[in-house]
């Protein structure tokens, strides 16, 4: 599945109105750290602005607008806002179940693990202990 989001900033820089804005791989950024990361950071990358400067300072300042989600994301945007904790739970929680759907269904003929919750909780938390083991 493809998550992604757009995002954008305004915010007043030297007497001029800045709009940064960018499409993120939502699913990029979470494989590569498994969390999101700092999005001011982000956009201001991919915008080409020093995140060492004044300007950067100040675009720090403004809020994000969050539109246009994709995949996943979108039952966590509501009214230009983003709930990234909620999204970086559940996405870590879709790519486990991904993990544990070709088991239940080779050895249990489960063909969707979401339809049997109890089932699917216990799982998961076998793995989360697996993989907190040392």
């Amino acid at each position: 599945m493809n998550n992604s989001i757009d995002v954008s900033i305004t915010f007043s820089f030297k007497g001029e109105v800045h709009t940064p804005l960018a499409t993120i791989d939502l699913d990029d950024c979470m494989a590569t750290s498994g969390a999101l990361p700092p999005i001011h950071t982000l956009l201001a990358k991919l915008n080409n602005i020093d995140t060492y400067s004044y300007q950067f300072e100040v675009m720090e300042l403004a809020e994000i607008h969050y539109s246009n989600a994709r995949g996943l994301a979108t039952q966590y945007l509501k009214d230009g806002l983003f709930n990234t904790t909620g999204f970086e739970v559940a996405w870590q929680e879709n790519q486990i179940t991904r993990l544990l759907q070709p088991i239940a269904s080779n050895i249990l003929g489960i063909e969707d693990l979401n339809d049997h919750a109890d089932l699917k909780a216990a799982l998961m938390q076998a793995y989360k202990l697996g993989s907190d083991a040392p």
